[in-house]
């Protein structure tokens, strides 16, 4: 059976480390070496890597002169991924990593989730991020609407089928969700969705919203849905 169960998702490898170049993975918290397979940060040694930040000595030396064992200096980058059979796999950036009901959670994942689940969600124009809440960490999404459903749009509809979409298929319950106008999630100059952006503009009730919803903590079933996950 050659399914693929839909709670995984695939990766493409980045390659071997080459031209004399050293990847490794290590705990981010420990910067201990971690197992074939298991994910950490991606530390890279090399001739190709920087000297540092201009005239930012504390940035550079926690970033680029990272030392092992007496071997380096390496240089953190930042990204989580894994090593198998010598290949490098890049799973996400640390920033962004969020921890709901005690299991590491990608932000690509779930917005992969979003970016099918609805004909009125813009495929690629999705954010989903974590806030500090009462509950603790809690996943909030933000998703931009097709321009030709804001006229008519159903916003019951359209959040039922996020959270179930997101509760099947990634395991998570959802605690907010909002619904942006047609071109204006926040982005780079070269397309990309500003994650970190969005969840200010979120805590600063700035953003350009056509329809949100809330979870009603009284009412909530996340210790059910956590003893699934």
């Amino acid at each position: 059976n050659n399914q693929q169960p839909t709670n995984t998702r695939s990766l493409v490898s980045c390659g071997f480390p080459w031209l004399g170049d050293e990847v490794i993975i290590v705990d981010p918290e420990q910067l201990t070496p971690r197992e074939n397979d298991q994910v950490g940060e991606i530390l890279v040694l090399g001739k190709g890597v920087g000297l540092g930040y201009w005239d930012q000595t504390e940035d550079t030396e926690t970033t680029f002169k990272v030392y092992l064992d007496g071997r380096g200096p390496y240089l953190r980058t930042g990204d989580l991924g894994f090593l198998d059979d010598g290949e490098l796999y890049i799973t996400g950036r640390i920033k962004d990593m969020m921890i709901l009901w005690g299991r590491n959670r990608y932000p690509q994942e779930i917005e992969a989730t979003l970016d099918t689940c609805h004909p009125a969600i813009r495929n690629g124009h999705n954010a989903a991020f974590s806030i500090e809440t009462e509950l603790g960490e809690q996943l909030i999404i933000v998703s931009e609407i097709e321009r030709r459903y804001l006229r008519n749009l159903n916003v019951e509809e359209v959040v039922n089928t996020i959270r179930q979409a997101i509760a099947e298929q990634n395991t998570v319950d959802v605690f907010g969700i909002v619904l942006l106008k047609t071109a204006t999630i926040p982005k780079t100059t070269s397309g990309k969705i500003q994650r970190r952006t969005c969840r200010t503009k979120f805590l600063e009730g700035s953003l350009d919203i056509v329809g949100q919803w809330k979870l009603d903590t009284e009412t909530s079933q996340l210790s059910e849905l956590a003893n699934r996950s």
